[in-house]
């Protein structure tokens, strides 16, 4: 990430740095839980509790995992981030969308990478399916609108906390969606 900040991609620097440590350290937090045996939030708990699944494919993880992220860590990152630098998330969008073009690109290669050749596509109709139906721009939209609306719930303190909590459980429904075993 230091590198896209030195290569100009960023204009406002200090703003996309804090977005990308608050981003990263949420996941830090997430394995280092697990790491100790502690519970994760329950849009990772599917992560966790089907790793060893022989019906998952890596594929799946890896779209579980940048749903996760994306859909609750940067939601709380970018309200962080406001906090942090003392702004409002409009003034962090280019750096969302910024962040979420290098997402793009890591989940384009994931697919590209995990997902089955054209031969075999009929054998991984269910898997072609499965992971074409969760997009990451839908994702991000609904990421910026959630880290819009709890930060406007930022002087509501118990109606934030239901709200965050209700978006970690609705993310971790699609994240086990994304995690249904297939037939091998």
């Amino acid at each position: 990430f230091a590198e896209l900040l030195d290569d100009g991609r960023f204009p406002d620097r200090r703003s996309a740095a804090t977005l990308g440590t608050l981003f990263a350290e949420r996941y830090l937090a997430v394995a280092e839980a697990d790491r100790r045996g502690g519970r994760p939030p329950a849009c990772w708990r599917p992560l966790f509790r089907l790793r060893g699944h022989p019906g998952v494919r890596p594929v799946q993880f890896a779209l579980a995992g940048i749903n996760a992220h994306i859909g609750h860590d940067l939601v709380l990152a970018v309200v962080d981030s406001c906090r942090a630098i003392g702004c409002r998330p409009a003034d962090l969008e280019d750096e969302f969308e910024r962040v979420g073009d290098i997402l793009a690109a890591l989940e384009e290669r994931v697919r590209e990478e995990l997902m089955p050749g054209p031969d075999l596509f009929q054998v991984a109709d269910p898997l072609t399916h499965l992971a074409g139906a969760w997009s990451l721009d839908r994702a991000r939209d609904t990421t910026w609108s959630m880290a819009r609306a709890l930060w406007a719930l930022r002087r509501m303190p118990e109606l934030a906390s239901e709200f965050t909590d209700r978006l970690d459980a609705a993310v971790g429904v699609v994240g086990r969606m994304l995690l249904t075993p297939l037939d091998r």
